[in-house]
């Protein structure tokens, strides 16, 4: 109990929050790295992911090398990237020290669901809608943009989402090597044995991840394809009338 009436008084502390350093400017920090990570990994990953499952190629590669991204250790990787000569543990502008290499480090891990959704989700699209694209004389750009993305687009998202939650939740690992982001006031705690204070670092984190998941999941529902037909039964009654 005494613990979490520290943790409790900690987050209501305007000390807490305010000031360089202080919980909002590592939140704002953290948000920043999540939301460069992510767009990088977009930017590299989806647009390949979707043009090969377009083709109906390159599934064996697609999905081993994202298999091969999950087994690697992002702390390890971290780790290596920041002892290493580049980009080392250099402060990056906004990104705080190590900033570079915590973005690699959290984009390569963006990678495999991005990569292993997008290209499911296109291998996914019914054959009769393509051959029924197909059919009407579009080309294969008018077919991809036409035809299949929109009804891919709901598992592309899905692995946008899981790849958003993922990075925010890793990106906390960054203080383990005196990185960036809001594990800073987790590691900080434990280390001096404030514990309230290293749960409450943990009490943040995982409410901004629950708001992100939540955001989410709503773009997520709102890219479904509306189904415009008309209702048969409708349809009926107006006949019988």
């Amino acid at each position: 109990m005494n613990v979490l009436a520290d943790t409790w008084a900690y987050l209501r502390d305007p000390d807490s929050w305010l000031g360089p350093g202080a919980m909002l400017d590592l939140l704002w920090q953290q948000l920043l790295l999540t939301g460069t990570a992510l767009a990088v990994a977009v930017a590299l990953g989806l647009p390949l992911a979707l043009w090969l499952g377009h083709l109906g190629r390159g599934g064996f590669v697609a999905i081993n090398v994202s298999a091969v991204g999950r087994a690697v250790p992002t702390f390890a990787l971290l780790a290596i990237l920041v002892a290493a000569d580049w980009p080392g543990s250099d402060t990056l502008g906004p990104y705080g020290r190590a900033g570079l290499a915590t973005l690699i480090a959290l984009t390569l891990f963006a990678l495999p669901p991005l990569i292993t959704n997008a290209y499911v989700a296109m291998t996914e699209v019914p054959a009769d809608v393509k051959e029924a694209a197909r059919g009407m004389g579009m080309t294969g750009r008018q077919r991809f943009w036409r035809a299949e993305l929109p009804l891919a687009l709901p598992l592309v998202l899905g692995g946008v989402r899981l790849a958003l939650v993922q990075v925010w939740a890793t990106a906390t690992i960054a203080a383990l090597v005196a990185g960036p982001g809001l594990g800073r006031v987790i590691t900080d705690g434990f280390y001096r044995n404030d514990y309230g204070q290293g749960l409450a670092g943990a009490v943040v984190v995982a409410a901004v991840a629950l708001v992100l998941e939540i955001v989410a999941a709503r773009v997520q529902r709102l890219s479904r394809p509306t189904d415009r037909r008309p209702d048969p039964l409708s349809v009926n009654s107006g006949r019988e009338r």
